[in-house]
């Protein structure tokens, strides 16, 4: 979903002969009925921080987007906040991680006169895997869904985006990892699209990811990702059904182990009227292995976010109060209680967000 506003095609050839710039504030605050006091949300890598004011993120953006009548493309922007200390991983960092979690952009494009168009881009890129964007005003909730957060928001690497017919494109990137400030080996990894445009208002993609996340890259310890979305618009609603399946052996232990992880969500959201919008998203996410949140547990979460929107002259100013229910079972499952970190893990976890998301797009 996109907060600009609409443009007719001379005026969007233009801009993108210009290029854009994106100015952005995501500021919350998260009251947690667990705990009044300041506290981690366990196992979660955005919206972490519970019970306190939290700057999530700042990012200024600038894009021209590569087209026939202007070939050459470029993303550039920088970010902070708390919503990059989940982007960093807490072992095998890539080198320069701390400094790179500040990009949010660094790629060049280039749109070859091949047939009905090829783009090529290389650098750092925000994924294309997934429903959900890293930024919240372009999600229909506040706070992002767990198979989101657990899928990659960026990459980096190069590769090729191709439009097959009118309701068929590919895509196909050489990238470096799955968490894309980690390194675990040199050996590349491979990320591939295909989206169908199957009708008025649908969408089916299908997104995958193949390679080895271990130091030992023997092909039987790759990790093979699948992310595949239905999505149904017109102009007030908007739904979309993501499902993702990841799987991969453990090459450190002396059995054998298969891990793997699930999850799924329903992403759901009306324009009530004028600048009023209403989003639920029921979810499941299952890691029975702890792979990727780091604990055995199974994940059911409830999200309710009312949105209210003034634009006006490039600003946009999204006012948001949301509702979260998570519920975390299993061995290791759980969120922090009364006794905040130091305490005992108790399955559910209400929160209620108040959030500000402030930007500003101009030419």
């Amino acid at each position: 979903m996109s907060v600009a506003s609409p443009a007719g095609s001379d005026e969007i050839a233009e801009l993108n002969a210009i290029g854009t710039w994106t100015a952005y504030l995501d500021l919350s605050y998260p009251a947690n009925f667990n705990s009044g006091e300041p506290h981690p949300w366990r196992s979660k890598l955005t919206t972490n921080r519970l019970s306190q004011f939290s700057p999530n993120m700042g990012m200024i953006y600038f894009r021209r987007e590569a087209s026939e009548a202007s070939p050459f493309g470029l993303e550039i922007g920088a970010q902070g906040g708390y919503d990059t200390d989940g982007q960093v991983p807490a072992t095998s960092q890539l080198a320069g991680a701390e400094v790179l979690r500040y990009l949010s952009h660094a790629n060049v494009s280039y749109r070859a006169p091949v047939g009905n168009g090829l783009l090529l881009t290389g650098g750092l890129m925000s994924s294309f895997i997934g429903y959900e964007s890293f930024y919240a005003r372009d999600n229909p909730n506040y706070t992002r869904s767990w198979i989101a957060d657990y899928s990659p928001f960026f990459l980096i690497g190069a590769g090729a985006q191709y439009r097959i017919s009118d309701g068929l494109d590919a895509s196909l990137f050489i990238v470096s990892d799955f968490d894309y400030l980690a390194h675990h080996n040199n050996h590349p990894k491979y990320a591939g699209q295909i989206s169908w445009r199957i009708g008025p208002g649908w969408k089916l993609t299908q997104n995958v990811f193949a390679g080895p996340e271990q130091t030992d890259t023997a092909i039987r310890y790759w990790r093979f990702f699948s992310d595949s979305i239905l999505q149904w618009t017109d102009d007030v609603h908007a739904i979309g059904l993501a499902y993702d399946v990841g799987t991969q052996q453990e090459a450190s232990l002396v059995a054998s182990v298969q891990n793997f992880w699930t999850g799924a969500a329903l992403f759901t959201r009306w324009q009530i009227q004028g600048p009023w919008a209403l989003a639920i998203r029921p979810e499941l996410y299952w890691d029975p292995n702890g792979t990727l949140t780091g604990s055995i547990q199974f994940i059911r979460a409830l999200t309710a976010t009312v949105e209210y929107a003034i634009v006006a002259d490039g600003w946009t100013t999204q006012l948001r109060a949301e509702y979260r229910y998570d519920n975390s079972t299993g061995r290791q499952g759980g969120f922090f209680g009364a006794g905040g970190t130091d305490g005992p893990l108790v399955s559910g976890q209400s929160t209620v967000l108040l959030a500000v998301l402030i930007s500003l797009d101009r030419p």
